[in-house]
């Protein structure tokens, strides 16, 4: 008889102990966090790396012989490998620090976009793109005389790929750019068709990864993306940090995005000459020591295992969806639990989403209201803001249960 095992359960509770956040109380309860999409709390594993870094490690990079300049370097490139592992690229050398993802995805759109892109040529993004995957487009498209086009969102907040011929028509196909989880309704994008679609066109598939990265497994190399870009501090990391990983047959042609010491190979009074891959895209001194934390983040992560937080989070999403429903006037967006990730958007009737954030942080419920960083998507849902509650592997039901309380006590006061 087949013996099956079933892959072991996160324990959030056990986990919450690593966050010093969570010690502290208010009205004798600790918060219930639920804006990790805007970004995470950190481990003590993750503040306890930095601090021995900043104590006893550091110097800057790349330019000292001395030990202390050795140890610096050391963990800086030893956190560039892990951040290159964490998403199976094939080489170190194209994993590019930057100071968030969406320099990243800036960086692509001003060093690739500049110099390919044309009037004839079509850039597609989508509504459920954040505004650091959509505007940077919008811009450079705008500058260069291409065309920009935007590929819509069905009832259910997934993207309506059946406008892809239509967007065809307006010219020749060069960029595809796409989240692979949408930061508003959770939406998970189908990232390997659309790259499918993009090459068979000839164009490039640029992948914003900031809202996947930190709950689900990546790799780049089965996604057959050109750019991949995420960042440290939705990862459990520290901000100020995020990586660019892009193809090094792309990259090497690419004009460097910032200039400065450190990216250079010669300078003369006649020319400068770039350095080699990924030194060319990290101009002046980096956040070494908080690349020293990704990568401390990403072990932490990676011990946790992002397949049982996955698991843990689309359970999560199943129950909130089910509570919720027992909310009066409320309307929740976007898909089913199974295709999406860690996030719920609701309204409630009348209400605004500003005046719903600020009772429930009266009960010590931290939610977020707004935009999101996603105003075409409003728009296509008809509204000018959504609640957004957002899971991560430290969150337990409980949270949700006062969430649902919370928003019973906003219908009491403003309904």
């Amino acid at each position: 008889m087949a013996v099956t095992t079933e892959a072991p359960k996160l324990d959030a509770h056990k986990l919450r102990a690593d966050f010093a956040v969570f010690d502290e109380l208010v009205n004798g309860k600790p918060v219930a966090f639920l804006d990790s999409a805007a970004s995470a709390q950190k481990p003590r594993q993750v503040l306890d790396r930095m601090r021995t870094f900043y104590e006893h490690e550091y110097s800057n990079v790349h330019r000292g012989v001395y030990k202390l300049a050795e140890r610096a370097t050391a963990g800086y490139e030893e956190a560039r490998q892990k951040a290159a592992t964490f998403i199976n690229a094939p080489s170190p050398r194209e994993l590019i620090f930057t100071r968030s993802a969406t320099e990243g995805l800036n960086l692509v759109a001003y060093a690739w976009g500049l110099d390919n892109l044309g009037p004839g040529d079509v850039v597609v993004a989508s509504e459920l793109d954040h505004h650091s995957n959509f505007v940077p487009w919008q811009f450079i498209a705008k500058r260069t005389g291409a065309e920009f086009r935007v590929i819509p969102t069905d009832a259910q907040g997934e993207l309506h790929l059946d406008e892809l011929d239509a967007i065809e028509r307006a010219g020749n196909i060069k960029v595809v750019a796409n989240n692979l989880v949408s930061n508003s309704l959770g939406t998970i994008n189908p990232a390997e068709r659309l790259a499918a679609w993009a090459h068979e066109r000839g164009a490039i598939m640029v992948v914003d990864a900031a809202q996947a990265a930190p709950h689900r497994a990546i790799d780049v190399q089965a996604l057959d993306c050109d750019f991949l870009a995420f960042s440290s501090h939705k990862l459990c990391g520290p901000s100020g940090i995020g990586a660019l990983w892009g193809r090094s047959e792309l990259l090497e042609r690419m004009s460097p995005f910032n200039l400065g010491g450190h990216m250079i190979r010669q300078v003369k009074v006649e020319e400068t000459t770039w350095g080699q891959l990924p030194y060319k895209f990290e101009a002046g001194t980096m956040p070494i020591a908080e690349a020293v934390g990704f990568g401390a983040a990403i072990d932490y992560v990676g011990g946790v295992g992002l397949d049982a937080i996955e698991r843990h989070e689309h359970e999560l999403v199943a129950y909130a969806l089910e509570r919720l429903a027992e909310i009066p006037g409320l309307v929740a967006y976007g898909p089913p639990p199974e295709r999406r990730a860690g996030i719920v958007s609701f309204n409630l009737d009348g209400i605004h989403p500003h005046d719903v954030s600020q009772i429930l942080d009266m009960e010590n419920v931290a939610i977020r209201g707004g935009h999101h960083c996603t105003q075409p998507l409003m728009r296509r849902l008809g509204v000018a803001a959504t609640n957004r509650a957002s899971f991560y592997l430290y969150t337990i039901r409980e949270e949700i249960d006062r969430l649902v309380d919370g928003l019973h006590k906003v219908h009491k006061v403003l309904g």
